[in-house]
């Protein structure tokens, strides 16, 4: 993940594209300007791709699924797995956990003040811990 952090909330989705080194495509300016709005979120990629049609984006779901990658790879995204079916992607790219609600799917940041890790083992021989990721299922008793 890089460390690379955006100079404002809220701009320019050519300029925040470039930003990170990426060129400013339709389909890539299309989906920034419906995910970089100066809001936090969670979604998913048929969400994403769903929101886009409804925008008036004449873009696949292939194309969704390509560009959210190249974003993550960029930093501008964070990937969360919940299961092996599934990623959700999220707007807030620094180190924090989540709660994933199994009866609707719904995905929302951890407060990281409430939330304490123990000890963590020692990477393997040739590699570092890069990050930790905390998914806590909950759903009602």
């Amino acid at each position: 993940m890089t460390d690379h952090a955006p100079t404002h909330d809220h701009q320019d989705p050519a300029a925040r594209l470039a930003e990170f080194g990426l060129r400013p495509t339709r389909q890539r300016l299309a989906l920034a300007r419906l995910l970089f709005d100066g809001r936090e979120r969670h979604f998913t990629a048929d969400q994403l791709y769903d929101e886009a049609a409804g925008a008036g984006a004449n873009l696949s779901l292939a194309t969704v699924y390509n560009t959210l990658r190249q974003f993550t790879s960029v930093g501008l995204l964070r990937e969360v797995s919940v299961d092996a079916t599934r990623s959700w992607f999220d707007t807030k790219v620094d180190d924090h956990h989540h709660f994933f609600f199994e009866e609707d799917g719904r995905l929302m940041d951890i407060d990281p003040a409430q939330m304490t890790l123990g000890k963590l083992p020692a990477a393997p021989d040739g590699s570092e811990i890069k990050r930790v990721d905390v998914v806590i299922r909950v759903a009602k008793p």
